[in-house]
């Protein structure tokens, strides 16, 4: 999940074509700072390529670390199945219904207990951290929570009385815990809460600050894209992917081909097996057009 600042894109570079041995049957694209550009928005050319892909037969999913009440920039765009794959994996989504209207196909929670742990763990780590609460349809956060995501917080209270078995949205899944910290290098922060969190839970960042996402063991958008893909026949070599920052590593090292946006995260560029122009010069699109023009 992103703030709501831009992220300024790296100069133009040359794109580095992925190997393709396979015809890919599915398109996976991460959404701020790889499909959308700095102003939230999806441009006419990426619109186009996106409702060619789906014209030539290939489906198309959005794979973001956004809530689902944050789709709205793409609703429009999702075509056939209609489904996104949101919170970092934690859950699928089905946005035909519009803005407000969508239904959870698949929750994979993080299990409060697990939560309780990291949040711990991460206080013993770094004490100044401070924390927020995404569940399917509530958001919760401490007072000292800053107001990175311009919406207004269901509850305020400790993120410890926040998970509490009898808490408000008590009986709705937690999808994952936020981390903040004021000073921390944020690669720096997020190292070291995987070591102080280890296998309880699954963390990662993809915002230009020191701001990590916390999901349960083993969510990932790559864990959850897998079983989308294993549901329609697709193998990971069928699959084509684009991202920017470290939440999309895991999913650009298993897709077949992969794409690191001409601004990405160099862990991103490290992980994936090409790289396109930036998101702001319509990257993702350059790929699409390319894809579709070697079909014929």
């Amino acid at each position: 999940m992103r703030e709501n600042d831009p992220v300024t894109s790296a100069t133009r570079q040359p794109q580095t074509p992925a190997a393709a041995a396979v015809r890919p049957r599915l398109i996976a694209t991460d959404l701020d700072g790889t499909l959308l550009r700095d102003d939230k928005s999806v441009s006419p050319r990426t619109v186009a390529a996106l409702a060619a892909a789906e014209e030539a037969g290939l489906e198309v999913f959005f794979v973001t670390g956004r809530p689902a009440r944050w789709m709205d920039v793409v609703s429009d765009h999702v075509h056939g199945h209609g489904l996104a794959i949101c919170g970092n994996g934690a859950a699928v989504v089905d946005l035909h219904g519009g803005p407000g209207a969508h239904r959870f196909v698949k929750v994979r929670e993080l299990a409060r207990e697990n939560a309780l742990d990291a949040v711990r763990l991460l206080r013993e780590a770094a004490p100044d951290t401070v924390y927020a609460v995404e569940q399917t349809y509530g958001f919760y956060q401490e007072p000292d929570y800053p107001k990175l995501h311009m919406e207004i917080p269901d509850e305020l209270a400790p993120a410890e009385d926040l998970l509490a078995p009898h808490a408000p949205g008590a009986g709705e899944p937690v999808l994952k815990i936020l981390a903040y910290h004021r000073t921390l290098d944020p690669d720096a922060f997020l190292t070291l809460a995987r070591l102080a969190i280890g296998d309880r839970a699954n963390v990662t960042r993809s915002s230009p600050s020191a701001l990590l996402e916390i999901s349960g063991p083993g969510v990932s958008k790559a864990s959850t894209l897998a079983l989308c893909c294993a549901e329609r026949g697709i193998s990971h070599e069928e699959v084509v992917a684009f991202g920017d920052m470290p939440n999309d590593v895991e999913m650009l090292t298993w897709a077949g081909q992969s794409y690191a946006m001409g601004n990405a995260h160099p862990d991103v560029i490290a992980a994936a097996s090409g790289r396109t122009v930036a998101n702001n010069e319509d990257g993702v699109a350059v790929v699409i057009e390319q894809l579709l023009a070697d079909r014929q």
